[in-house]
Formats: structure tokens, C-alpha cells, sequence
């Protein structure tokens, strides 16, 4: 099976869950992250807006805005193939569909923030492999982004069980994450030798 292959099965698997099912395995896996050290210790995170079926992230959002936690989305800068960071500051009253539809902070209320500002990233991805590679919606621009990360980020990704897969093709630019939180699980690929 090729990587494109891979991607539009398992986003069609998705897209196949109920909006029951994808409630209740988000709010699975966003308890699971609510508890996670890394999380709670985080002062800034980064986190994506679900859309179209995605792992549900306003959970997690609302917990670390009630915490006193900075919440930065990514703005899709298509233009230049890269993601801009943007402090959130009403969630959801500043978002607005943005590129491809998906939720973005409207134009006028974009707040910058610099990626070394980040102490956890919330990654998306379509697959995941049990070793920490992802595989992305195909137009790299979380690949680019990750490494103006610190080092000392956590990477963390949602995932539903089913976005496991056994290989997720991985190129060498691709960055593996540290953590994948899935609705049964939380796997931590830190030990591993290639992160």
C-alpha cells in the first residue's frame, strides 16, 4: 500500500465513525491528556482545530484557557507553505473558517506567537505507527514547522484507535512525535534512540 493509499483509507474509516463515537473517543482521549504531566506543567500550548471528524480538541482547549494556560492555533499561510502561530483568546468567538474550511483565528484578531515560545505541541495526523511516526495530511507543513520547535517541546498526538496502523511510511523529514494518546491508551515514544 502506498502512503496515499494509507491516507485516504484511513480517512475514510474516519469519516465513517458516528458523531456519537467521535464524542466519546475524544472525550476519552482528551481525559487521558488532561493527566498527562506534560500537559499540566505546560504554560503554553499549541493545539489544532478539529475539523471533519478529526480527535476533538475544545476539551482540552477550554481546560488550559481555565487553567491560565496561553492557547496558540495554527493559521495556514498558503502562500508561503507554512503555519503562523496566533495567540486565542476567546475560544470559540475569535475562530472563523479559515483555508480548506478549517477553524482559524478571524484575520484581524491574529496575535503572533514564535515557536520557541511552545511548550507542547498538539500534532494532527492522519496514521500513526507504535514507534512514533506519523503520517500527515500530505502537505508538510508541520514537518516544516516542528523543528523551529525547542527541543525541550513535548509533541503529542490524538489519535482514534483505528488511525494505528503497522507502517505510515515515514520519509526522513518526517518528525516523529513523543507522545500518541489514543481513547485505550497513551503510548511515549521518548525512549526510543531516534528522538
Amino acid at each position: 500500500m502506498s502512503k496515499n493509499e494509507l491516507r485516504k483509507n484511513v480517512i475514510a474509516w474516519r469519516n465513517a465513525l458516528t458523531p456519537q463515537e467521535v464524542k466519546e473517543k475524544s472525550a476519552a482521549i482528551a481525559s487521558r491528556v488532561l493527566k498527562l504531566k506534560e500537559y499540566r506543567s505546560a504554560k503554553t500550548i499549541m493545539a489544532y482545530i478539529d475539523f471533519r471528524n478529526e480527535v476533538q480538541t475544545s476539551e482540552i482547549i477550554v481546560d488550559a484557557m481555565q487553567h491560565g494556560k496561553r492557547v496558540v492555533v495554527p493559521v495556514t499561510d498558503v502562500r508561503n507553505k507554512q503555519l503562523i502561530l496566533s495567540l486565542l483568546k476567546n475560544y470559540p468567538e475569535d475562530l472563523a473558517p479559515g483555508t480548506w474550511g478549517i477553524p482559524e483565528p478571524k484575520p484581524e484578531l491574529v496575535q503572533p506567537v514564535a515557536p520557541d515560545e511552545i511548550d507542547l505541541v498538539i500534532v494532527p495526523g492522519v496514521a500513526f505507527d507504535t514507534v512514533g511516526n506519523r503520517l500527515g495530511y500530505g502537505g508538510g507543513y508541520y514537518d516544516r514547522f516542528l523543528p523551529q520547535t525547542r527541543k525541550d517541546a513535548v509533541l503529542i498526538s490524538l489519535a482514534y484507535e483505528l488511525q494505528i496502523r503497522p507502517n505510515v511510511y515515514p520519509d526522513e523529514h518526517d518528525m516523529p512525535i513523543h507522545i500518541l494518546v489514543t481513547e485505550d491508551r497513551v503510548l511515549d515514544f521518548r525512549h526510543l534512540c531516534k528522538i
